[in-house]
């Protein structure tokens, strides 16, 4: 297992991160706390969860089987979502990240987190006021780090400039969909992550199980998965050419001699600025496939291969302006 550092902070965390989602919901107490063992003994060390994730229950069962092993474990869980029918159980009030953090805490069985991510999009509290409450929480000693999920790029460029001016806790990281074909990060957002200095923990690199080499090409539900109960399937944002992507994959992964789905984890996992991939599953024995990933790197040839199957266009104005160095050079006698 490789271990990277988590942007330009000094913590180091597993290449694969062991997603929990499924922890309560698909995956009872007993098969996921053998997936968090399966995932310590192949040396991920990362594990992530949200308060909401199956209201709360996720978290429980993670603390669980983390309990006694607490000082080896990187534990991420989240805030935002609602977590009660009351008008400041959600979002990113003070309020309710004094609340959500305690609670947390609760059923994790911990004294702190070391990331704690804003899961969503909060329009109606001021970026401010969230900042603020999350540098008290580190200065409480309940957070180690910050993060944040799923911002656009200059709402998260904003967040970081008010940490900045204001002296308070930065975000170490975020948390983005990606996979082969979800690329809309690298446009606008991977570039201001490493301009920053943050790491890029990305959830759903299998694409909801697509990538997974289970989906037929041109199928879109099976059933029992995800797709057809309607959850983490992240169909909406896939690209045109799903399908061909989908095809060069099993053919990849075919000469290779590895699943599609270590193939489509060890291509995110290639790309620059990837720290870790989130993996979850409802089965150990999914898991250890995924686990697979570790330990080996993709071909040359092949990896071109699937770049450039699953590339995104280049949007305005990045499609106008990524070449002007060579008009400027162009007007200088370099001689």
């Amino acid at each position: 297992m490789e271990y990277r550092r988590l942007g330009k902070s000094g913590l180091k965390v597993s290449e694969i991160c062991l997603g929990t989602m499924t922890f309560g919901h698909g995956a009872d107490e007993t098969e996921s706390q053998r997936m968090v063992h399966l995932a310590r003994d192949a040396g991920v060390n990362f594990f992530d969860t949200a308060n909401s994730y199956s209201d709360g229950e996720s978290e429980i069962i993670l603390g669980k089987a983390l309990k006694g092993r607490r000082q080896d474990a990187i534990v991420a869980t989240k805030f935002f979502n609602p977590m009660g029918k009351g008008p400041n159980d959600s979002g990113m009030s003070r309020l309710h990240i004094m609340q959500a953090i305690d609670d947390s805490l609760k059923r994790l069985q911990m004294d702190y987190v070391d990331i704690y991510y804003i899961h969503h999009v909060d329009t109606q509290t001021p970026l401010e006021e969230m900042l603020r409450a999350l540098d008290d929480l580190v200065h409480q000693g309940k957070v180690r780090y910050t993060a944040c999920s799923n911002y656009q790029a200059w709402r998260l460029s904003e967040a970081l400039g008010i940490s900045e001016r204001l002296n308070l806790a930065q975000f170490a990281c975020y948390q983005p969909l990606y996979n082969l074909v979800v690329r809309d990060i690298e446009q606008e957002l991977v570039p201001l992550c490493e301009y920053k200095g943050l790491g890029i923990v990305v959830w759903s690199p299998l694409a909801g199980g697509f990538l997974s080499g289970k989906y037929k090409l041109g199928e879109r539900m099976q059933t029992g998965t995800r797709s057809e109960e309607g959850w983490a399937f992240p169909q909406r944002y896939f690209a045109q050419n799903a399908d061909e992507t989908l095809q060069t994959l099993i053919e990849v992964s075919d000469e290779l001699g590895h699943s599609p789905a270590q193939v489509a984890l060890r291509w995110v996992l290639e790309q620059p600025m990837i720290t870790s991939a989130i993996v979850g599953a409802r089965h150990a024995e999914h898991l250890q496939d995924n686990l697979g990933t570790a330990g080996w790197k993709l071909e040359e040839a092949e990896l071109q291969k699937l770049n450039k199957v699953s590339y995104l266009p280049d949007r305005y104005p990045e499609a106008m302006e990524k070449n002007m160095h060579e008009r400027r050079d162009s007007a200088v006698d370099m001689l």
